[in-house]
């Protein structure tokens, strides 16, 4: 199970703090520029909406990155979100033996 002793950062966390604020971006610019809802990217960087494949590749392209990025970010996020609500029910499932 993970190791963790606290969940990881929302990707949403990472992209405020980041990038938005340590590039001196507002919210309402980068949502402008890269073509999607305000509300859209509020809800990203509040940790209450995940990024999408269609927004990671928004965001790949604005920022320079490889939109892999974004989508790994998340991947790794929620893989760690499930392992810990899941760790006492994983725990009851018995591996199959090879």
């Amino acid at each position: 199970m993970s190791t963790r002793d606290r969940p990881p950062p929302h990707p949403g966390e990472i992209l405020k703090t980041d990038f938005l604020q340590d590039m001196d971006i507002t919210a309402y610019q980068l949502a402008k520029d890269i073509g999607i809802p305000r509300s859209r990217l509020t809800a990203i960087l509040q940790g209450e909406r995940a990024i999408t494949p269609d927004t990671a590749v928004r965001l790949a392209r604005y920022f320079g990155l490889s939109g892999r990025y974004w989508i790994n970010m998340q991947a790794r996020y929620d893989y760690e979100i499930v392992l810990t609500k899941l760790d006492g029910e994983l725990n009851r499932i018995v591996p199959l033996a090879s």
